[in-house]
């Protein structure tokens, strides 16, 4: 099977996995204070790497539940299985899965699936970026004072909400508006397709932005 439709399939079925857990869930574990994992985290993810290695048993991962899984290979899987799961936990419908490949050290592809929307981004390296089949542009706005910008906040540092809060300040007094949205993929999509102007967080990790970086580029 062809990469980009094993890593379009593997996210349309962890998004009806998903829809399965959604408004029902009633517990969840820490991570750290304000980090939680739910049940429909590690199963998404099971589900994602199963898939992949039904294919391709020799390729690595890093994923946000299980870690580092390289073994060696060229070809290493970047999977976030449920980016937004705050706003999942509480039934907040704004979240995604999102799912990159990585070959020898470049971005190759990357999808990111909104379960509740019904929208599929994804893109190939060299070949465009798309939403459920279209190709899709990021936004010919140029300058501050009309943009429509979206940020995000991490909690595992004191230091770095207190710098994205200046940040965020900044901004919402020199652009047009600044949203807060809780899904870094999802966000780095709607500025791949023109629904924001531009998009700044600190503190994420390789599974939050591989896909949503690959598919702003294209």
């Amino acid at each position: 099977m062809k990469f980009i439709d094993l890593a379009t399939q593997s996210a349309l079925q962890a998004g009806d996995l998903l829809l399965g857990y959604f408004g029902k869930i009633d517990s969840y574990e820490l991570k750290s204070p304000k980090s939680i994992v739910t049940e429909a985290d590690t199963r998404s993810e099971e589900l994602i790497i199963g898939k992949i290695k039904s294919f391709y048993p020799g390729h690595g991962f890093i994923a946000e539940e299980s870690g580092e899984n390289i073994n060696d290979s060229e070809f290493i899987w970047i999977i976030d299985p449920l980016d937004g799961t705050t706003n999942f936990a509480h039934a907040y419908p704004f979240f995604s899965i999102s799912i990159a490949l990585r070959i020898d050290g470049v971005l190759e592809l990357g999808v990111i699936y909104d379960p509740v929307t019904k929208e599929l981004f994804s893109a190939e390296a060299g070949k465009g970026a798309f939403l459920n089949g279209k190709k899709i542009f990021v936004s010919k706005v140029d300058d501050l004072e009309h943009s429509h910008l979206v940020t995000g906040f991490v909690y595992t540092h004191e230091w770095m909400v207190k710098k994205n809060l200046k940040h965020f300040e900044n901004f919402i007094y020199k652009s047009q508006a600044v949203r807060r949205d809780g899904s870094a993929a999802l966000d780095l999509c709607y500025v791949a397709c023109g629904r924001y102007d531009g998009f700044w967080e600190m503190g994420l990790n390789s599974w939050d932005t591989a896909a949503g970086v690959l598919i702003v580029r294209e």
